[in-house]
């Protein structure tokens, strides 16, 4: 049986004097929607977690540790808009310094809140355990500033300016916060002061000069396309894009980091752009386009598939969060949003018809069950058993690759880091989309290397009755790293190599009352799936995939190495 979460209600604080910093501090996440809190408990953050478990409407949960806690938030606010980290000082805060980092680097708003040392002891500078013995108590802030948007020390004065304030920065940058309390202040009354919330406006002389150029721009193109990029999710702009497709007539493909972005369902909707790796088909439709619309780009490595990509900004309207690039030409001050309603706006329409979606797994033959693990059938078979609605975690890795190119169905929710890439980070990540959507189907797709870095948060998912389908690949190693490191026979990359656990025991190990079951071929994964189906009310489901080739690879990343390999020879391969 499942265990309440810490947090079940008891007496809310508010509305009995003046509020402490703690209850203000959570009265202003509750008010933005944040109804669980992350978190490990330490001696210096006790207050923040006694005031959190007193407090309702929020409930805390505990993680197995601060980096699966962050990576944890990290899903939960790509689902919900905004999380909440709780960590202790020294030793907690920079156990998550990398998953805040992914954040930072993702777009993703996290509050992280971290509990320190008595407010008199920091002021004498005393040496106190889980500092770095120096009488420093500003190091660690500073660790976080250029990982985080906002950073500040809370104190019973400032609160009620700090906190909305670093709320706010949070949401309008789609990045982590940084706050911390001492122990001993969390509890005591705060200052009353109005906060003024700091209000973002589009200039509309700006947007003026920028729509004329992108309408000059767009009138005689004979090809345009949409392309629709990471940011898109950050920012939540799916409605706007969609609406631009529709209204300009236009097809609309997705970037490697953008995936979900654009409904994949939509009639407008041509796939994925990846340049030298992914269909040649959508590369010829948007490299040939005489005006491409990139929502919310992000001109990385990964994006433009290792500079294969071949977009010119000349021929580019490129629309950020808060400023427009139009043929090369920047005009500052102009939200995102206001840009894409004034594209949709113009009036304009395409001239060509939508081509058809290229879908790499739409496969019309019947899979033979009988076939082993490969990853060539067990992708078309992924495909057709997702659902509207879900929400499909893919961890770095080979699923990474491959999941990239799964036509995701309406409604789908896509979490995946594509630029930080950091290996461990989907399970925790499963775990907090769990938490935000419990009635939504979550699908965690992970790697045996990646799982054996949090596995941890399994049991958090059956401790606070989680039910995701977890599918581990299990094929013997990092292959992933095998591809990547093109430059040694992999015989001679014994550190790609890990031990071998039994994954199906493992839930055991973790407190039972779950589904488990191995399989090796096709038809054993789709039965253990749809066991899983009628499993999954009331427990956790895992299905360990047996790989018999270590090599085995989506071709999306098989071109990947290639053309790795090719540059780095100067391209003589």
């Amino acid at each position: 049986m499942a265990k309440t979460i810490m947090g079940k209600v008891r007496s809310n604080t508010q509305g009995k004097g003046k509020p402490t910093l703690g209850t203000y501090l959570f009265d202003c996440l509750r008010k933005e929607g944040v109804t669980e809190v992350f978190g490990v408990p330490g001696d210096y953050n006790f207050t923040l977690f006694d005031t959190l478990e007193e407090y309702e409407g929020i409930k805390a949960v505990p993680t197995r540790n601060e980096l699966n806690g962050g990576y944890a938030a990290d899903g939960y606010a790509r689902v919900k808009g905004l999380a909440a980290l709780i960590t202790t000082f020294g030793v907690g805060e920079l156990s998550a310094v990398n998953a805040i980092a992914g954040a930072y680097s993702e777009n993703v708003p996290i509050v992280h809140i971290v509990g320190s040392p008595k407010s008199e002891k920091q002021k004498q500078h005393k040496l106190m355990h889980h500092t770095l013995m120096d009488g420093d108590y500003d190091a660690f802030r500073r660790v976080y500033e250029p990982i985080s948007a906002y950073t500040a020390v809370l104190t019973p004065d400032n609160a009620m300016a700090e906190i909305p304030k670093a709320i706010s920065i949070a949401k309008r940058l789609k990045k982590p916060v940084y706050l911390s309390v001492a122990i001993d202040l969390v509890q005591q009354p705060i200052s009353i002061k109005t906060p003024k919330p700091e209000m973002r406006k589009t200039n509309e002389s700006s947007l003026k000069s920028a729509s004329k150029h992108a309408r000059k721009m767009l009138k005689p193109a004979k090809k345009v396309v949409l392309l629709s990029d990471a940011k898109v999710k950050s920012w939540k702009w799916e409605p706007l894009v969609r609406e631009v497709a529709e209204k300009l007539q236009i097809p609309a493909a997705s970037t490697a980091m953008g995936k979900g972005g654009f409904d994949e369902s939509h009639p407008n909707h041509i796939g994925m752009y990846g340049g030298a790796f992914g269909s040649q088909k959508v590369r010829e439709i948007v490299e040939s386009a005489d005006c491409l619309i990139v929502a919310g780009f992000v001109p990385s490595d990964i994006n433009l598939a290792s500079e294969t990509a071949n977009l010119n900004p000349k021929k580019m309207i490129i629309v950020q969060p808060e400023s427009v690039s139009v043929g090369g030409q920047e005009y500052t001050d102009i939200l995102g949003a206001d840009m894409l309603r004034e594209l949709a706006g113009l009036g304009l329409t395409g001239e060509q018809p939508i081509p058809g979606a290229d879908r790499p797994y739409n496969s019309g033959t019947q899979l033979d069950g009988s076939l082993p693990l490969a990853a060539k059938d067990y992708y078309p078979l992924i495909q057709r058993l997702l659902q509207p609605g879900d929400i499909i975690v893919a961890e770095t890795g080979t699923f990474a690759y491959g999941l990239g190119q799964t036509h995701l169905p309406q409604g789908a929710t896509y979490i995946a880091q594509g630029g930080w890439q950091s290996i461990g980070y989907a399970t925790p990540a499963a775990l907090g989309a769990c938490m935000a959507a419990p009635r939504r189907r979550v699908l965690l797709f992970t790697g045996d290397g990646s799982l054996q870095l949090t596995a941890q948060e399994l049991s958090s998912m059956m401790e606070y009755g989680c039910k995701p389908i977890v599918f581990v690949l299990n094929n013997g190693g990092y292959t992933i790293e095998k591809y990547l490191n093109f430059r040694v026979p992999v015989e001679d990359q014994p550190y790609n190599e890990i031990p071998g656990w039994n994954y199906v025991k493992l839930v055991e190990a973790f407190g039972g009352g779950a589904y488990a079951q191995r399989v090796r071929t096709i038809g054993e994964l789709a039965r253990a799936f749809h066991d899983s189906e009628l499993q999954r009310s009331d427990k956790l489901c895992l299905i360990e995939m047996m790989v018999p080739d270590d090599m085995d690879a989506p071709e999306y990343l098989k071109r990947m190495s290639e053309e790795m390999e090719k540059q780095e020879s100067g391209g003589k391969k």
